[in-house]
């Protein structure tokens, strides 16, 4: 079975929905998802698209997706990929499909100019560290990530 990475359409907001549902399920995080349909063909497909989804597909099947967006170094000068989410269903892990996707968005960011791809990855997961670690990632311990949400996020922006 040849695997097959495309960039996904307005059409493909169902599919994306359910991959990002069975991310959550994964990671154990289900209570956080709040994501529809509905906003996502909004942020995704709207007048100002806020990111980009690629999948990966068997047999005409999404099997797998990765939601990137541009960030921007100013030491570098360039934009960067981050890397919001990778995920292969588990039916289909060890074929090589994340490597793929990977792969597939390397080749973007150098076509684009990028001077790196980032990404996050929950400390419990060691499958996915070994996997990057073995692709020529490393850690960036040198660096806390903070976020602001919620109330703490309205109350910051004085609304």
């Amino acid at each position: 079975m040849t695997v097959q990475i495309r960039p996904a359409t307005s059409a493909d907001v169902p599919t994306i929905a359910s991959l990002i549902g069975a991310l959550a399920r994964f990671e154990k995080l289900e209570s956080e998802v709040t994501m529809t349909e509905a906003a996502l063909l909004a942020t995704l497909y709207g007048p100002r698209p806020y990111a980009e989804t690629v999948l990966a597909e068997e047999d005409g099947k999404a099997v797998g997706f990765a939601l990137f967006f541009h960030n921007y170094s100013t030491f570098l000068a360039r934009p960067g990929l981050y890397l919001e989410d990778l995920y292969v269903l588990e039916s289909h892990r060890g074929k090589g499909i994340g490597k793929a996707l990977l792969a597939h968005l390397a080749k973007m960011a150098v076509e684009r100019g990028c001077g790196r791809m980032e990404w996050a990855v929950l400390d419990w997961n060691v499958e996915a560290i070994g996997f990057y670690e073995r692709l020529g990632a490393r850690p960036n311990s040198d660096w806390t990530v903070y976020r602001l949400t919620g109330e703490s996020l309205t109350r910051l922006a004085g609304k």
